[in-house]
């Protein structure tokens, strides 16, 4: 310790980290109480279902909503890395090239070591093109501007909104809007603006006066995995693969292993078993992958509002880790689950 105070160095990088970390908290929700929450923002909207960036539907019965955006921005994405990888190739790889590269040797090590060497070929396009989607949409959802840009959401679509969803009329002082400068379509949650918030009672008594709106930011960009529907798609893409590449090897012996009436009630009760299996697969598979990115974001926005500058950095690490290993365990179960239906008792053995 005694060191450390004779290093001018280290003791300017101390009192930096703690100015900062007063900082943070005189400036968060916490300080907010005693007159500060100069670096804070409002805790943005949290809710399950993706909301649409268009107050319009795009056209009948289709509502372009921030999740999707968000998943042609990965599918985009993913197209000009691979483009910028392949454009060049050389004998020796460098750069994006090299890292394609070792990507695709490590998946297609783990295919043969899982499938063996021709099923393992099979799978392993789709388990890569899983792992590769997944974990761009993660690692981007950790980006600025997601759930801080977006258009503003009227009062009255609000009110309107919470009383569908209550199924009834509302006390409106438990609605509360945000307060915006200007009149402008698009809005975003800056730092400073932390008591910026109205309930929907006071609105309709007194307004928000000149140059100012009242609503609900709605993002255009949101995590493409916070979508139910779209970890659903994944997880029903990968096992419909699943089970058409165990009809291709097995044909209809495949079907034997659910409906089993010549190993009599016992082989029968087993097979059904094996075919609710197959559901809670499918549900595991849709809510494992949900939750998690889910309950990320969550916290990610928690602790923005609490510490704003330093206590949401370890977390962006922590986010950054768990999209990783989410996206390779989407992938190498997606592996196991095909080899597991493919499997025969020549290559079982």
């Amino acid at each position: 310790m005694s060191k450390l105070f004779r290093s001018p160095k280290a003791l300017t990088i101390l009192i930096l980290v703690l100015g900062t970390f007063v900082l943070s908290i005189a400036g968060g929700a916490l300080g907010n109480e005693f007159g500060g929450g100069f670096l804070g923002s409002p805790i943005a909207h949290i809710q399950l279902p993706a909301e649409p960036v268009l107050e319009d539907e795009l056209f009948p019965g289709f509502e372009l909503t921030n999740t999707m955006v968000t998943t042609w921005i990965t599918v985009l994405a993913i197209i000009v890395l691979a483009f910028l990888a392949t454009r060049r190739m050389t004998e020796v790889p460098t750069g994006l090239q090299n890292v394609f590269e070792a990507l695709i040797e490590f998946f297609s090590d783990l295919a043969t070591s899982i499938a063996g060497p021709e099923r393992g070929r099979r799978f392993l396009p789709l388990a890569l093109t899983i792992f590769l989607f997944i974990v761009t949409a993660n690692w981007l959802g950790i980006l600025p501007g997601f759930g801080t840009i977006g258009r503003i959401e009227t009062p009255e679509d609000v009110i309107h909104h919470a009383e569908e969803k209550a199924g009834a009329e509302i006390d409106l002082t438990g609605v509360h809007l945000q307060i915006f400068d200007g009149k402008g379509f698009l809005a975003l949650a800056l730092p400073g603006s932390m008591d910026e918030t109205i309930t929907a009672a006071e609105f309709e008594e007194h307004g928000v006066g000149d140059g100012k709106q009242a609503g609900l930011l709605v993002p255009f960009l949101r995590s493409a995995n916070t979508d139910v529907n779209t970890t659903l798609a994944i997880a029903i893409v990968a096992m419909f693969a699943v089970h058409f590449w165990a009809f291709a090897t097995l044909g209809f012996g495949h079907i034997g292993k659910f409906l089993d009436f010549k190993g009599g009630p016992i082989a029968l009760f087993v097979g059904i078993l094996e075919a609710v299996s197959e559901v809670a697969r499918l549900i595991s598979f849709t809510f494992r992958l949900f939750g998690n990115i889910f309950a990320g974001e969550v916290l990610l926005i928690a602790m923005a509002f609490l510490l704003p500058l330093i206590g949401i950095i370890p977390f962006l690490g922590l986010e950054l880790f768990v999209g990783l290993i989410q996206a390779f365990i989407f992938s190498l179960l997606t592996l196991v689950f095909a080899s597991l239906a493919t499997a025969t008792h020549e290559t079982n053995h």
